[in-house]
């Protein structure tokens, strides 16, 4: 159990508009600052195999541009694992990868992958990174995480978030339990656990009440919103709806 969530805001779909254009803008640095001076705790940043939102030059200047602590998002290939060592972000969370995909969907396999990622989790820790695998809100996988020697897990909470935006209150309790299960078995075994993917305003009290979550990081549905909102706006909202999610979990905790 603890009192601190932090907030890590992702910054890859800035840089997915400023694509569709060409150009310079909207940049994806001043969204990182802007973030930051909103309440962020860290930057979360994916830099795909294609290239397809941030850039190499991106992640270079969100490590000179700002304060806070930045985490790549990147697949367990040899070319991302040369550019993390190279650059050395505060984390690294490993993700899977596939071109087709839009977005990541669903976890890591960490279970069949043992023996290819701990030597990630080896080379990342020695670099002096927090490694996180991003996987399922599965037993299997958090022992498989543990095993080779990752210090953190991010569970992948976003068949829940859709479930409950669609409606599907019954499927949605289940999902959810799954999370809450699968958060207190990782505390138990020794991990650190985050939580991401398909976070929203109305999704992010269950998420955030979950008190072994130390860390949501959240970047698609901010960068949405940000349209109608700005995005100082959406992150202080985003912000505020975690904070008292976690107080109400805790004072129903301590009582």
């Amino acid at each position: 159990m603890t009192s601190e969530l932090r907030l890590g805001v992702n910054v890859d779909h800035v840089a997915t508009i400023r694509n569709a254009r060409g150009g310079g803008h909207p940049d994806p640095v001043r969204a990182a600052r802007t973030a930051a001076q909103a309440g962020a705790d860290s930057i979360v940043a994916h830099l795909r195999e294609d290239r397809r939102h941030i850039s190499d030059d991106d992640l270079i200047r969100l490590l000179d541009a700002i304060d806070i602590p930045l985490t790549l998002e990147m697949a367990a290939t040899d070319e991302m694992l040369d550019i993390a060592l190279r650059h050395g972000p505060h984390a690294v969370c490993i993700v899977p990868e596939r071109r087709e995909e839009r977005t990541t969907e669903g976890g890591l396999d960490v279970v069949s992958g043992h023996n290819h990622l701990k030597r990630f989790v080896d080379d990342l820790g020695a670099r002096g990174a927090i490694v996180s695998m991003f996987i399922e809100p599965d037993r299997a996988q958090l022992e498989a995480s543990r095993s080779i020697g990752a210090p953190a897990v991010e569970i992948h909470v976003g068949a829940y978030c859709d479930a409950l935006i669609a409606g599907h209150e019954a499927e949605a309790e289940c999902l959810l339990a799954s999370i809450v299960d699968a958060t207190a078995y990782g505390v138990e075994i020794g991990l650190k656990m985050h939580a991401g993917h398909g976070i929203t305003f109305d999704t992010v009290g269950p998420i955030a009440a979950i008190t072994e979550i130390e860390e949501l990081n959240i970047g698609h549905f901010l960068i949405g919103e940000a349209i109608f909102e700005g995005l100082d706006s959406s992150i202080k909202r985003m912000r505020g709806l975690m904070d008292k999610a976690r107080a109400e979990a805790l004072g129903e905790a301590i009582a």
